[in-house]
């Protein structure tokens, strides 16, 4: 049979020899069943096989190649070719003991042996009957055994009958189930009349495991054998018809997948005949290739798929078909996947960063910084930087070298003005003309995952009815979120996490605090006048040359020429209005040389307003001479800092106070702070101790038309109303800066490093500020710190000992005299009381709120 061969071809390994003791005749495992079933005792030679199982009246190849077992083929061939076939217990033993072999094997007849090319032998063997092992006579050069041989006893009983046909039923049944079976096998079985042969055929067919054909072998009542063989029949029943359900299952999966490959092939090609007259499928093939070749994330991806079908089952004509065409395009023009790669080169960086900027060693070092985290962590997360500075340091031009010193794409936003939510997430697509945000667009125009994005004035954002964009910034600018940014319009998160978020800022006060407190600030102060020169003389000049057509040779500008400029046509933190007056120089020496003036332009300080008119900006400057009543402050604005001059006026009056020049409610309550202050150091200031009752004090900041505010003037009108108060004069040598307590001390203010580089270009080189803000000196110029003498303060004594000069008239010393009642009509009348000093000043506050305010405000 087939598949005995099969089985034989299994079993081809040999085991070469035994290695055991005897087991003799008298063995406990062998009973006086041997005798009664009719054995028969004989001395065979033995060859063990691994892996199968030869049952009687089975053919089965096998193939030797061990000289042990060669022998043992000799020698059965010169007596009468029986041989006894027996299995070993574990297929792992390649040299096994009497113990590794089971005790019943089968007596077989050799047919044939057969030399093969490869140098095995192969051995065509035939089982006879059942051979049970009593002991082992020869150990070498093979085994030999000696045993009882057990031939087939015809038993014929109602109930093999039964087993018999049931077993014949169920064989039919598994070989037209089985595709190892064929009906041959089945008519095999029909003309076998003994029913112990027919259960071993049956078991040869179905190739059970071994221990189960080993169990089979060893059962020597037909009846009890044919009746395992039924439930071998059965299992093997159950397990076909399983195997046949689950065929079923999956050849039906099979031909319906068969059949939408085939109606999907039908289709392409009937939209490959269409595609060159029906837009619409051409649309659908394209926006497909798009979309598998998009890198989509698979939650995206899903969703353009599924949208995508939604199309091409929709007619062009339909209201919804251009809505979807628009969310696939928008969908498939995003980049999901592409980026650029980094520059991580620290000296390139930092050498293209001080070829475009100059300066602002902050925000350099921090971009190196970034650069060198990136290269150790390229995985790590990307900061959210503010630039917060007056306009015109470059903040946004930062920016853009940032991009290109990184290898990133740039793009920019300007958030000015913008006051609805939709603009920063997008509209839903339920809305007529609905677009993604401002965000989505950028990314789309980067085209890459990973640009440098510049979020413009975002201290500029407003709120109203339709939401607040601020919050809606929550989610882009948060590293813990904005990996997974939600835009309306898109529907599917989108990954912000890979972009290098820059924003600018004016002021910080506007911005909201949780939107504040996402991001990393670092502050651009103004630039000093020396700055301003270097960044004419690289960057400027040689730009406004280049636009207006110039060159050295027709153009030359001194650097006094330039400070002028700086001086009194610009007034202004950073260089935009310079390079404004630059430009306009270049355009009129471009104009005389279209004229024919071929002579070279040389622009000195002394011609500047023949170029640009005349002066524009008058510069606060430093007093001519001491004055009583008169001090220099320091103050902060948005253009940097400047001097203001602050008067005070004490006249004959009732105590009242009065504060112009556009002051606002922090200036006035630094006012009556140090008034308070005055009134309780009356008799150390050498002043009458009622003094504020017979006196008006007027409060004047020039420049009345430009609001003014904040607490650091509280020091400089303090001098300047002692110095009214007490006739004594103050140096105009020395400015001031600081606020005042009722207790007399001098706290830290803001903006020194303007404050102090508005007093050394005044001229004024003697500073007092409060020691809690020398540390912000560092910030200054080496050559700006070494030219000014700087006083530390603590509290208001100090500032008197350094600020005010000795007496030199009679202060307000003595008290007033009680005034005489008046007499008239016979009714004394005595004059109102002048009102308390507090109520006056509160009623000037009033009068100051009544007036119409603007929206520029300098902060002091």
């Amino acid at each position: 049979m087939e598949s005995n061969r099969r089985a034989g071809r299994r079993s081809r390994h040999i085991a070469p020899s035994m290695e055991s003791d005897f087991i003799g005749l008298d063995d406990p495992r062998h009973g006086a069943d041997d005798h009664t079933l009719g054995g028969l005792i004989r001395d065979l030679p033995v060859l063990p096989v691994r892996n199968t199982v030869l049952l009687p009246h089975m053919v089965a190849p096998l193939f030797i190649d061990r000289e042990p077992a060669l022998k043992a083929v000799e020698a059965a061939m010169a007596v009468d070719h029986t041989i006894l076939i027996v299995a070993q217990r574990s297929e792992h033993i390649s040299d096994p003991v009497p113990q590794d072999i089971y005790e019943m094997g089968t007596e077989c007849v050799i047919s044939r042996v057969l030399k093969m090319p490869d140098g095995a032998t192969s051995v065509l063997v035939q089982g006879v009957r059942r051979f049970r092992i009593q002991r082992w006579t020869q150990r070498a050069p093979f085994g030999r055994v000696r045993g009882l041989a057990y031939d087939e006893p015809d038993t014929r009983s109602s109930q093999i009958e039964a087993l018999a046909r049931t077993a014949l039923r169920t064989f039919e049944a598994i070989s037209k189930l089985s595709q190892r079976l064929n009906e041959e096998a089945y008519i095999q079985a029909l003309n076998i009349d003994r029913p112990g042969a027919l259960a071993d055929y049956i078991v040869a067919q179905l190739e059970p495991p071994i221990q189960v054909r080993q169990d089979i072998l060893e059962t020597l009542d037909p009846a009890d054998r044919l009746r395992r063989t039924v439930v071998l029949l059965q299992r093997e029943m159950t397990v076909l018809e399983m195997e046949r359900k689950i065929q079923d299952d999956v050849q039906q999966e099979v031909d319906q997948g068969q059949r939408e490959y085939f109606l999907r092939e039908q289709m392409r090609v009937i939209q490959r005949e269409l595609s060159g007259h029906d837009p619409a499928v051409r649309d659908a093939q394209e926006l497909r290739a798009k979309i598998e070749a998009a890198g989509m994330p698979p939650e995206s991806l899903e969703k353009a798929l599924h949208e995508l079908e939604r199309l091409e089952a929709m007619p062009s004509m339909a209201p919804e078909y251009g809505v979807l065409r628009g969310y696939l395009d928008w969908l498939t023009a995003l980049p999901w996947s592409l980026r650029t790669q980094d520059h991580l080169d620290r000296r390139r960086v930092s050498d293209l960063l001080d070829e475009r900027h100059y300066g602002l060693q902050k925000v350099k070092d921090r971009i190196i910084e970034y650069m060198a985290v990136r290269k150790l962590a390229p995985e790590g997360r990307t900061p959210i930087l503010c630039l917060a500075g007056p306009p015109g340091v470059g903040k946004t031009s930062l920016g853009r070298s940032i991009a290109e010193a990184l290898g990133r794409k740039f793009v920019r936003i300007s958030l000015g003005g913008v006051r609805d939510e939709a603009e920063i997430r997008g509209h839903r697509r339920t809305y007529v003309g609905a677009l993604p945000g401002r965000i989505i667009q950028a990314m789309k125009q980067a085209g890459v995952v990973n640009p440098v994005f510049v979020l413009d004035e975002i201290d500029k954002l407003a709120s109203d009815f339709r939401g607040d964009p601020a919050a809606a910034l929550l989610e882009a600018l948060d590293p813990e979120q904005n990996n997974s940014f939600s835009d309306h319009y898109l529907e599917v998160p989108y990954d912000l996490s890979q972009a290098l978020f820059i924003m600018t800022a004016n002021v910080l006060d506007t911005i909201p605090a949780p939107l504040r407190d996402r991001m990393e600030v670092i502050e651009l102060p103004s630039y000093t006048e020396e700055e301003k020169l270097h960044i004419a003389r690289r960057f400027l000049i040689p730009r406004q040359m280049t636009d207006a057509g110039l060159s050295s040779t027709r153009i030359e500008i001194d650097d006094d020429a330039v400070r002028r400029i700086i001086r009194e046509y610009t007034y202004e933190a950073g260089v935009r209005n310079l390079e404004r007056e630059l430009g306009a120089v270049m355009r009129r020496v471009a104009r005389r040389v279209a004229e024919g003036r071929r002579h070279k332009a040389h622009v000195t300080a002394q011609r500047v307003p023949a170029y640009l008119g005349q002066q524009k900006h008058f510069p606060t400057e430093a007093e001519e001479r001491d004055e009583v009543g008169v001090a220099t402050g320091l103050a902060w604005t948005a253009a940097g800092g400047d001097l203001t001059t602050i008067e005070v006026m004490a006249v004959p009056g009732h105590g009242a106070i009065m504060l112009t020049g556009r002051v606002g409610d922090v200036m006035k309550e630094s006012a009556q702070a140090a008034l308070t202050y005055i009134r309780a150091r009356a008799d150390a200031l050498g002043l009458a101790p009622d003094f504020y009752e017979r006196v008006d004090i007027h409060v004047h900041l020039p420049a009345a038309s430009i609001p003014k505010d904040g607490p650091s003037a509280g020091v400089t009108m303090a001098i300047a109303m002692i110095s009214a108060l007490t006739s004594r004069e103050t140096r105009r040598d020395v400015a001031m800066t600081g606020e005042i307590t009722l207790r007399g001390r001098v706290l830290p203010v803001g903006g020194v490093k303007e404050k102090a580089l508005a007093a050394h270009r005044a001229g004024i080189l003697t500073l007092i500020l409060p020691r809690r803000n020398i540390k912000d000196l560092d910030e200054l110029p080496a050559e700006i710190r070494e030219a000014l003498t700087i006083i530390a303060v603590d509290t208001m004594d100090e500032v008197l000992t350094n600020a005010l000069r000795e007496p030199v008239r009679r202060p307000m010393l003595e008290p007033a005299p009680e005034p005489a009642p008046h007499v008239s009509g016979g009714l004394a009348h005595t004059p109102r009381p002048a009102r308390p000093l507090g109520e006056a000043i509160a009623a000037a506050g009033r009068l100051e709120r009544a007036r119409p305010q603007r929206d520029v405000i300098v902060a002091g």
